[in-house]
Parts: structure tokens; sequence; C-alpha cells
């Protein structure tokens, strides 16, 4: 039999395939002299965790689908020692059925662990030490995923775990392993077809996420603990331990200081069958009015009232085996990382007393270098500039993600946006390089790609499609890779062609989705107030088209003319810009409204900031009679739906092309108001405040270096580039972009009506 490197444990069962399961494996190698290197290859259906002598070595691995899979290479010389060494690796095994697993995690009916290496021993030979039935593998009992939520689970990654007096010190080289069945080699027949095959398995395209070790800043308040909270505090410092007594009970909530992505792990000794759980929240939450309904949206205000507030989340709870005492803890780590910026952690001991060695985490996500910096005349963007990078770097792991806290999806309207914030402080394009790829293989026989990848359910907003089309175009302009557009002109024509053939009889672009859960597309535009009972959508798309559809359009053909053009395609250029006109005069032709505005849909006397922002900037309504459509919805707030965070970016391109800047120093007051609320990060929307860190709202990542330092390419690849400040409500301003082409330095000062500006690039 032909060996695949791809190994299982013997005793799986079909009920195994039905409930997410953690399996161990394990192997150990002695050494003489330790390698200067050893290069493995590892991966795993579906993930798996790396260990070395019990040192976590990598986590992967990276997201893909069915017709991507990823392996990693690690260097493992870095862990290893003279001696006995083992190589731990657990691997997350999530079903095939959809609500069963993280919807970011594709998984095949193949589950498997693949490891490939060798290294020569001291007299030269080749030692393999690739998958095989020298690894020994058990099935851990002892913890259950399960979702945080019956009805809404993106994630299902909350445990209900015990400690496990079979497994416990399994990562050591003094354990034994004698009860451990040999691996099985799951047979080239079997996999040979899939995503999984050696064959079939693609090398890691992103860095590896962070792992920074990390501890809590220290106790937010004690509800109820009959230990100091000094002790409390000495403790997580790493200063001391705590110790509960038999038969207590001990509440305490902790502070990590910001919102933090991370491992979190408890090391323990004693304390057997102590239930220990951990509450992980964003935020304090205000209690809600006794006459509010039961299904409204939490209240939220100061983010760290604990007075009044209290905290909501998610909740992993562990029973204490009792196995770990001193030297020799026993410790705890959830598989998958968390979110949280506060922890509620709730400690009821049985007959022994509990020694709390340590809580602590290690930070991760992906290393993003933030290489921009920008200081201004008003005081308060700083600090909203502090919470925006943070979002980012919240919002970026093995993919560009919406929220970290619910979802972990790659969205394509947010993603757009996050990708434009990562160019401008850090000039790195390489997780940027891996969504254009993952959108591009969700494209369906229809042209629509899914509005958010990696997702094991395949999901349409129509719009999203051309925000897709849109951060390509905004690639073309960073770093003019014209063999990347080239290749992705056929999945862009494929999508045009959608809106194509969904025209009306008019011209416009039909009704071709609707209501969440509802219609068979989602027609989303924005989470604003006046359209929370259509769930994002305008109110006239229940009935009918939506404007916003058609000029979405325009602008995905507007974006593809100009790449078309870029990579030598000029009559797809030509096609495409004939096509923005004929659109565009339909639009005028049947949404505009008889006071010059554009309708939420034709012929419905319905009007929304959106459509004047986007007819602004596809020029379908050009000169004052876009700006003053653009002020009124401005100065009568009431009286149109407005945008908000999600959309904020493209409503301060059209005030900006409508010469109304100065109008967005009363719209930072959104940002303000977070900052205020001692937020350390972007809400995903002011009104429903779901999550506290969205990456959309990063905002004055762009709108400061490009807008108001105004450093910005107007050929593609940066090959020529401006430096036009548009001073807004700003007096002065100065700071260094970075650019594919190098920093560039910008200060500038008002005097009246004058700017004096000056520039400096250091290559």
């Amino acid at each position: 039999m032909i060996k695949t490197n791809w190994v299982w444990i013997p005793d799986w069962n079909a009920a195994d395939q039905e409930e997410p399961k953690i399996v161990y494996f394990r192997r150990e190698i002695n050494f003489t002299a330790v390698p200067e290197k050893l290069d493995i290859r590892i991966s795993a259906d579906s993930r798996y965790k790396l260990y070395v002598n019990g040192n976590l070595a990598e986590i992967g691995p990276s997201k893909g689908d069915r017709q991507i899979w990823y392996y990693d290479t690690v260097n493992l010389a870095t862990y290893l020692k003279q001696g006995r060494n083992v190589l731990a690796v657990i691997v997350l095994r999530y079903p095939m059925e959809t609500a069963k697993g993280n919807r970011a995690v594709f998984r095949t009916d193949t589950p498997g662990f693949y490891f490939k290496g060798e290294y020569a021993d001291e007299t030269g030979t080749a030692v393999c030490l690739s998958a095989d039935e020298n690894w020994k593998c058990v099935r851990e009992d002892h913890i259950k995923i399960h979702p945080e939520n019956e009805v809404f689970a993106q994630l299902y990654i909350l445990e209900e775990a015990g400690g496990n007096p079979r497994t416990f010190g399994w990562m050591r080289d003094d354990y034994t392993d004698d009860h451990w069945l040999p691996a099985k080699d799951q047979g080239w027949t079997i996999v040979s077809a899939k995503a999984v095959s050696p064959g079939n398995l693609h090398p890691r395209t992103i860095p590896y996420m962070n792992k920074i070790p990390k501890k809590f800043t220290g106790i937010q308040t004690i509800r109820d603990s009959g230990i100091s909270e000094a002790d409390w505090n000495r403790m997580l410092a790493g200063e001391g331990t705590v110790t509960v007594a038999p038969h207590s009970k001990e509440i305490v909530e902790i502070n990590a200081g910001e919102l933090m992505t991370g491992f979190l792990k408890l090391a323990v000794r004693g304390g057997k069958e102590t239930k220990i759980k951990i509450l992980q929240s964003e935020s304090y939450y205000l209690p809600k009015e006794p006459d509010e309904p039961e299904n409204t949206m939490p209240v939220k205000g100061d983010r760290t009232d604990d007075k009044n507030g209290h905290l909501l989340g998610v909740t992993d709870t562990y029973e204490v085996a009792g196995c770990g005492k001193r030297g020799d803890t026993e410790t705890y780590e959830p598989f998958w990382f968390r979110t949280f910026r506060f922890i509620r952690l709730e400690i009821v001991t049985a007959e022994e007393p509990l020694t709390i060695e340590s809580f602590d985490y290690q930070e991760t996500g992906y290393p993003l270098e933030v290489k921009t910096w920008v200081t201004t005349s008003d005081e308060s963007m700083g600090d909203i500039w502090d919470i925006s990078e943070r979002t980012l770097r919240r919002c970026m792991h093995e993919t560009y993600e919406d929220c970290p806290f619910y979802e972990q999806l790659q969205y394509a309207m947010d993603t757009r946006s996050q990708i434009l914030y990562t160019y401008m402080i850090s000039g790195d394009d390489r997780l940027a390089r891996k969504c254009f790829d993952d959108f591009r293989r969700s494209q369906r026989y229809d042209g629509m790609v899914s509005c958010c990848y990696p997702n094991v359910s395949f999901f349409i907003i129509p719009g999203f499609s051309i925000y897709y089309i849109m951060m390509l175009y905004d690639h073309m302009m960073f770093f003019g890779d014209r063999e990347l557009i080239h290749s992705y002109l056929p999945v862009i024509d494929r999508i045009l062609e959608y809106f194509h053939r969904h025209l009306n009889k008019d011209g416009i672009v039909d009704k071709i989705g609707g209501k969440l859960f509802r219609d068979t597309s989602w027609s989303f535009v924005d989470w604003t107030a006046e359209w929370d009972a259509t769930s994002g959508v305008p109110s006239a798309g229940m009935s009918g088209p939506i404007t916003m559809e058609s000029l979405l359009y325009i602008m995905g053909l507007q974006h593809a003319a100009i790449m078309a053009s870029f990579a030598g395609r000029k009559s797809a250029a030509a096609e495409y810009e004939k096509r923005a006109k004929q659109v565009r005069d339909a639009v005028r032709n049947y949404c505009m409204g008889a006071n010059g505005m554009i309708q939420d849909g034709p012929g419905v006397d319905e009007y929304s900031q959106h459509c004047q922002v986007f007819a602004a900037l596809t020029d379908t309504v050009i000169g004052e009679q876009g700006r003053e459509n653009l002020l009124r919805t401005l100065k009568n707030k009431k009286d149109y739906a407005q945008c908000s965070v999600a959309m904020a970016y493209y409503l301060f391109r059209a005030l900006e092309k409508c010469d109304l800047y100065e109008y967005t120093g009363e719209l930072w007051e959104v940002w303000r108001n977070m900052v205020r609320n001692h937020l350390t990060t972007c809400v995903e929307d002011p009104v429903g405040q779901r999550s506290d860190c969205h990456a959309w709202g990063a905002l004055a990542l762009y709108e400061l270096p490009a807008v108001i330092l105004g450093v910005r390419p107007t050929k593609p690849g940066f090959e020529e580039f401006e430096v036009r400040p548009t001073p807004g409500h700003f007096t002065w301003a100065k700071g260094e972009v970075i650019t594919p082409k190098g920093m560039i330095k910008v200060q500038w000062k008002k005097t009246g009506e004058d700017i004096e500006v000056q520039y400096w690039e250091d290559k």
C-alpha cells in the first residue's frame, strides 16, 4: 500500500462522524545532537495545534476549501532539546454537517492528520518522522465542542471540558502511552481524489499568526470572593497563586485592558471536581427597562461600567480532575482562540481546595506591521486612530474577518475597506492576495461570488460581488500587478454578466434579492436604523428593484473598464464603459424624483443618503445637483436613511468629491462617542451595537493618510501619485505614509484660505 502520511485513529466509528471531536497524536524522538534545522510539513482535517516538548509551535492549516487545502512548513529545531523529545498534535475534527461546525472551516468526509518530514541521525541515517504507525493516537472524550448559540452559531468553538487522568501530562517525555493506539494510514484509494490528498495539498501563502504571551491587567470587580483583590492581581501578574477553599464559590471579573483575541490558559493544582466557568465578553451591558421586550438587543453604554452593568458573552466550562500538583499543574486551554475584553471567572469547589497557579493568554492575529503615522490639529483623532488600528488587527487572522467575537467571516464589502486600510498603514498585500483567490474559488455557475468566503454555506448578497471587483481595482492602483489583474478579468466579467442578464426592460437592475431569510438572495445595503425591520434592505426592495443595485453595477463597470484597459483588453473596456453609460441613463430616467434626488426604487417616493452617495460617485448625478442632494441628506437627517459606520467610507468619498468634506468633522462624532464610552475598538454600528469590534469602522486608517495628508496613487502601481491634502475641519497635519515606492513624509498648515504643504520622498 502506498503511504499517504495521512493518518487517523483506527477505532473511529460512525457516531464519531456526527459530532466535533478532539483527537491527540503523539510521537517521541531522540537526539544526541539537536539539528540546526528540521522542516516538516503538517496539515489536518479539520484543524491542528502542534506542540513540541509542551511548547505551542504552530496552528493551522490556514483556511482553504475543498479545492485548495493548505499545509504548513514548520522548523522544529527551535523547540528541540538533546535527548528525548515529544511531538504532540491536537486535531479538531468537525463533522460534514454544516450546522455542527465552524462555518469558515471546510472539512471532507475523510478526517485525518498529515505530517511529513525526516532528519539524519548521528550516523547520517535518515529517520522518518512522517505520519504512520509510529505515531500513537487517542480520542479525547473529556472535551465536548458545542455551539455558542442554538439559533445563530457561526463558530461552534465553545467547550464543555474536564481534566482527563488518562491523558494528563501527555505532552511530556515521561508520559506512558502504552494504552494509545498506533495511527492508521487512511490509504491512497481513500484520499487520492480529495482536497486532502498529499498530491493536492498547497503550501501556505500567508505569514503565521502572532503568538505573544500576555497577562491580564487585573481584576475589574469582585462579585463574590473570600480572596482579596490584591491576591487575585498578584496571581494574574504571575507573582503568586490563589487558593480557593473547599465548598466555596468565587466570582471575579477580569480586565484584559483592551479587546483581545488570544488563546486562554488556566493552570491549577488540586481541587478535584471543582467546576469552573470562563465567560468571555466584549463589554458590560446595561440592564433592560422593565417593559422592554426580551428579544431586543442588549443595551450598551460605558463599556467599563461594572457598577450598573453586567457581562454577557459566551462560556467555556471545565471540571478539574485534580491531577495537578506543585511543579506539575493541570492546565486547560480551549482549542480555538477567544475574543474578550473582560473575563468572568466562576469557581465552585468540591471536597478539595483549588490552587490557581496562573491564568493568562497568548495574543494571536495576523502579524501586521504598521508603518504609517499621522497627527493632526484635532486631538480626538489620536484616540480614534488608536481604536481603529486595534480594530483592524483584531479582524485579521488567516482571513480578514467582519468581527472576531461573533462570526469571523470574510465578507466582501467589509474586506474591501479592510484591505484599503491595510495598504495605507502597512503596505502589506499578502492577506489581500489570499482573499482575492478565496473569493474567486467561491464563484458559482451564474457568476455570483459568495458574499463571505471561506464559508461551507453558499450565501449571496448581490452587491457584494461588486465590492470584490473594487478590491481588485484598489490592488491595481497600489501595486500595478498587470498579470494578477489579467488573471481575474474572467471572474470580473462573469460577475458583470450576472447583472447584465438581470436588467429589466427599462435598463435598470431588476429585483434580484430581498429580505434576509425570505428571499433567495439578500439585498443588504447598510445597517441603518430606518431599514432595521427589513434587515438592512431599503423598503423599496420588498416589492421591486432597489436602485442601489443598479448604482453598484455602474460602479463595478466603471472600475472594471479601467482594469480591462490596464490589462490590454481595450474592447472589453469599451464595452464596460458603454454599459455603464446605458445603465446610468436608465437610472436618471426611471429612478430620479421630481426633486432631482435618486429614489430608493424606480418610481418609489423614498430617498436615502446611500443613493445620493453612489449617484455622486458614479457620476449618475453630477455637479451642483449631486452636491445639493447630498447636502439635503446631511441637513435633514430625519427625512433620509443615513449611512452608518458600514457605509462611512463611501459617504466620505462622496463628500470629498462634492466639495463637502468639511461636514466630516461632525460625522467623526460617532467615533468620538466610541472613545467616550471607553471602547478600545470600533463598533459594528452605533444603533444596534451588536459587535464592539467591526473592521469597516476603522475608517481613520484611510482618511488621515490618504485624504488629510492627501497621499494617493493616480496611476496603477503608484507610478504616479499625488500629495493633495483635503483639510476638512483640520488646521494642520503631519505624518509619514507607506507606499509601494517607499515612505512619503507630509506636513501642512492652513492659514486663512491658504495651505502650505511640504512633502519628502524616502525611497
